[in-house]
């Protein structure tokens, strides 16, 4: 189960999604996207053994069609008390106390079965948060929590976005020995209906930390303050609540583990996962460029910070006159990608700095750079790193998420947002050739020792065997929902 990934889009979220499934041929699966509209395009080859792609739009015009009514699931008043239980959540402080953190998690779990109720009776659960009650009482609850007052346009304007989140409640759960989503947020509510419907063990795994990245987003958004905290009260009860609920979490890092901990975790049902590759397909670089370059693979995202790259490498200019800076990456966010090039020309840097577009060949990418620069704010365990470290090449990488973890002592980390770090850690390995090269061949040996995609596979197999209980399902052969 995915949300924007895999198999519409790519990223190495989809790079997982289609190692697992290409790893484990001994596994039927399904794919079920939360999507925009619908309309996406597969973008990746499908193996023989991934059997269907289930879209879920979120966004389209068109909610989808209701599920076939079964009458006497949830009477009108149990869905009303669910309902308020919700709204009254959205406005809910939450509690640092671990007993009682639970017990909110919990409620807020119990109000969500309710609105899948509902929605399994029929009903139309964005409709009932859009209804003048659901208004009114979230007006209400909102005074209650001496928040101020609440406008009538925040509150439709907050349960518009929350409803189109929930659409996944009102399609029909799979039917799977396993549902596994590659991440924390919307994804769970699929495998959530699943094991309420047919006890279905969930899995979650987490690259990115799910709701760090949420109120990520909203610093500096566009939305007014009322909603963005309604809409940051939904994400944080609904983390909170897959995190308990879940028969299983498989973090991508350390960092990750602690986060998931933090907010309400088992520690006795987590597995690190670290992401793997298979090294054959990353040789290690056997020259170096004739100039001093620096090169970034990645996404062109506001998560990346590019922008402190920029500033960085200014500053690598001035102590290195001869340095290049290359920028492999599609565009996710034009605007961001545009205010890129905008700085480069703003600091003086358009003959040394380009933006080269998408990297064809990621293996030529790492080896047109003596140094591979990460300036993200946020990251789970990137594959851009352990690829970078197996075609032996020295990272620079601002201290998020497992990036410490994957480099370990093979390169330099740096806290992010800090463009003078960055470039004293470049300009040391440029102008050091010795140091570059013995941290580089470091780097890919650590990847053989520690991230490798059979290592990381044989992980998996495990985890799943732990969770699949005999069924009739499974007298049909092991089968996965990738959520």
């Amino acid at each position: 189960m995915s949300e924007g990934t895999y198999p519409q889009a790519l990223g190495g979220v989809s790079v997982w999604c289609d190692q697992l499934v290409h790893g484990l041929p001994e596994h039927r699966w399904e794919a079920i996207a939360l999507t925009i509209d619908g309309n996406e395009t597969v973008r990746w080859e499908l193996p023989a053994n991934l059997e269907r792609v289930i879209a879920i739009p979120l966004w389209s015009a068109e909610p989808r069609r209701p599920r076939v009514r079964r009458p006497g699931r949830a009477t009108r008043t149990m869905f009303h008390a669910a309902l308020d239980a919700f709204l009254a959540a959205l406005v809910t402080v939450p509690e640092p106390d671990p007993q009682r953190g639970a017990v909110q998690r919990s409620r807020f779990l119990t109000a969500l079965r309710g609105l899948y109720e509902y929605a399994a009776d029929g009903g139309d659960v964005a409709g009932a948060l859009r209804s003048n009650a659901a208004l009114g009482r979230l007006q209400d609850r909102w005074g209650e929590a001496d928040k101020g007052r609440l406008t009538l346009a925040d509150a439709a304007h907050a349960t518009g976005l929350i409803g189109n989140m929930l659409r996944p409640l009102s399609v029909p759960p799979p039917r799977a020995d396993v549902v596994h989503c590659a991440m924390n947020g919307l994804s769970t509510l699929v495998a959530m209906a699943a094991k309420w419907e047919y006890e279905t063990p969930m899995l979650i795994s987490e690259h990115g930390v799910y709701l760090r990245e949420r109120y990520l987003e909203q610093v500096g958004g566009e939305l007014p303050h009322a909603v963005a905290a309604l809409l940051l009260a939904f994400q944080r009860g609904l983390a909170g609540a897959a995190y308990q609920f879940a028969d299983a979490l498989a973090p991508h890092s350390a960092y990750n583990r602690r986060w998931q901990l933090q907010n309400g975790a088992d520690p006795d049902r987590m597995w690190t996962m670290y992401n793997g590759i298979s090294p054959e397909l990353f040789p290690s670089a056997r020259t170096e460029p004739d100039e001093p370059t620096i090169v970034y693979v990645g996404r062109i995202d506001p998560l990346k910070d590019l922008h402190t790259l920029i500033r960085a490498f200014a500053r690598v200019r001035a102590r290195v006159p001869d340095a290049r800076l290359r920028i492999y990456g599609a565009a996710i966010d034009l605007r961001y990608r545009d205010s890129c090039r905008a700085l480069i020309e703003g600091l003086g840097l358009a003959n040394s700095a380009r933006m080269e577009g998408s990297a064809p060949d990621a293996v030529a990418a790492y080896h047109s750079g003596n140094v591979v620069a990460l300036t993200s704010i946020s990251e789970g365990f990137p594959y851009s790193v352990i690829e970078a470290m197996a075609c032996g090449r020295t990272m620079v990488c601002t201290n998020v998420g497992g990036v410490s973890e994957a480099v370990g002592d093979t390169g330099f980390v740096v806290a992010p947002r800090d463009p003078a770090a960055v470039a004293d850690a470049c300009v040391t390995l440029l102008l050091d050739p010795a140091l570059r090269r013995d941290m580089a061949a470091r780097a890919r040996q650590r990847v053989l020792d520690r991230f490798t995609l059979a290592q990381s596979l044989d992980a998996y197999r495990s985890l799943y065997e732990r969770l699949i209980v005999p069924t009739a399902l499974g007298a049909r052969g092991p089968a996965a929902a990738l959520r």
